[in-house]
This record gives C-alpha cells, structure tokens and sequence, in this order.
C-alpha cells in the first residue's frame, strides 16, 4: 500500500512538472504567425494580446474578412478572434451627365433668328451654339435677340463678313 502511494505521488509529481514545463508562445510569436496568416489581405492588420487576436483594417468583400478569421482561428495559440475590421463599401457608377439644349429653348432662339438669314441655333455636344455668316448689323440683332431671351450661357459662332 505504501508502494502504490509512493507511485502514485511520483506519478503526480512527473505529470505536474511536465504540464509547467511546456513551453508558452508569446503574444510577440503569436502576432508574427497573425500577421502571416493574413498577408493576402492589403491594408488590415492583426495584433495578438493575452493569447486573442485583433483584427483590424478594410477588407475588399465579406468573405474576404471571413477567410483571415478562419487563418486566425488556425494559429495554433490563438484562444479567440475579436472582429474590428470594416468591409469597403462596393464601388457605385458614376451618374451618367446627359448634356442637351432644352428643345423649347432651341425653338424660342431659332424662331427669335428666322428673320436674320444665314444664321441659325444648334446644339452642339449640350452647348447651344450660333452659327452661320452675317453682317455686322445682323450680328448684333442677332446677340440682342438671344440675350432679350434670358437663355443663359451660348457659344458664339458666327462669321461676320
């Protein structure tokens, strides 16, 4: 009976002393296997405290960010994940700018020039635009008109002669 006792407390003893020495991995080794685990992810970064890792940054797509937790969750010391990291929003399309010379507009100036010949309204790439050749005199009835319009900005195109 003594024997089994003095077995069991050496037993105990071996069994004790080989838990306590197993060697710990530092929180400084656990951030560098981290950070490797997660190098296919641009602009996020990890750091480990106490054995739990911090994920942080902007990943591309949500299962982007799953993937590096599920790397974190595989090194080996890592008790547990905690998620800081953000996913970038999806890029949007740019409004498309359609750019036309009201057709009412259009009209007014080209019915305010019917009785100037040789010179007419167009829309030119969303830009009203005179052209056409005239005199002098016709040319200033011509800038009086649209102006008395009040149709805002125009391109003056035409050739006096």
């Amino acid at each position: 009976m003594k024997k089994t006792f003095k077995i069991a407390a050496l037993a105990l003893m071996v069994s004790m002393t080989a838990v306590s020495c197993k060697k710990k991995v530092s929180d400084a080794e656990l951030t560098t296997q981290a950070t490797t685990a997660i190098t296919a992810y641009p602009g996020t970064s990890v750091e480990v405290k106490e054995g739990e890792a911090h994920l942080s940054g902007t990943f591309a797509t949500e299962a982007d960010k799953q993937a590096a937790i599920d790397a974190l969750k595989k090194v080996q010391g890592i008790k547990d994940v905690h998620d800081m990291a953000t996913v970038a929003p999806a890029p949007t399309a740019a409004p498309v700018e359609v750019n036309m010379v009201d057709a009412a507009v259009l009209q007014k100036v080209n019915d305010a020039l019917k009785d100037i010949p040789g010179v007419k309204a167009e829309d030119m790439n969303g830009t009203l635009t005179l052209t056409g050749t005239t005199t002098a005199a016709n040319a200033r009835k011509v800038k009086e008109s649209v102006d008395a319009l009040k149709v805002g900005k125009y391109d003056n195109k035409i050739t006096v002669k």
